[in-house]
């Protein structure tokens, strides 16, 4: 297992880097600063959308989630983080990567940049991360929003996905 200590950017509310502070991941987050996670709605060119499911010994164990995504590490800016984040949960490797929104979280004092993907890959060469996915589905759009809450560990894309019509 991994024992690196990884590294944050700290950020204000309005997506600003705050100068000379580092975040570490585990610790605690000063009131009123956040940290940067990109996530990744993946939709195949025939118009169905990529679902992988979380490892069971992560928080949300077995629920489905509509993005890859993950941290920023410090020093990485949205579209990097969001091309590997892509690239080591699906094996996906896309650089044709669209920003659609960017929603704060003060709960989890976290900052969230959602990218859409949009892929010709062969449908099964989706590849799973170890300790994060343990299986994946290709769903279409109906049978994404007949997916109920508690198979979901968050709907937070899916308001993307209706807003902007993709």
């Amino acid at each position: 297992m991994d024992m690196m200590v990884e590294l944050w950017d700290a950020y204000d509310n309005e997506f600003n880097k705050i100068k000379d502070m580092t975040l570490v991941r585990g610790e605690s987050i000063p009131d009123k600063v956040y940290h940067l996670v990109c996530e990744i709605i993946v939709k195949h060119i025939d118009g169905s959308y990529l679902l992988m499911q979380r490892d069971f010994k992560k928080p949300y164990s077995g629920m489905w989630e509509l993005t890859a995504g993950g941290s920023a590490l410090q020093g990485e800016e949205p579209f990097d983080c969001a091309s590997r984040e892509l690239r080591e949960e699906t094996g996906v490797i896309a650089d044709n990567l669209e920003e659609v929104g960017r929603v704060v979280a003060d709960e989890h004092q976290s900052l969230y940049v959602e990218f859409l993907c949009v892929t010709d890959c062969s449908k099964d060469s989706v590849v799973l991360q170890e300790g994060e996915t343990v299986a994946y589905k290709w769903v279409d759009k109906n049978a994404l929003f007949e997916m109920g809450d508690h198979e979901f560990v968050s709907k937070r894309a899916m308001k993307f996905i209706n807003k902007l019509g993709f």
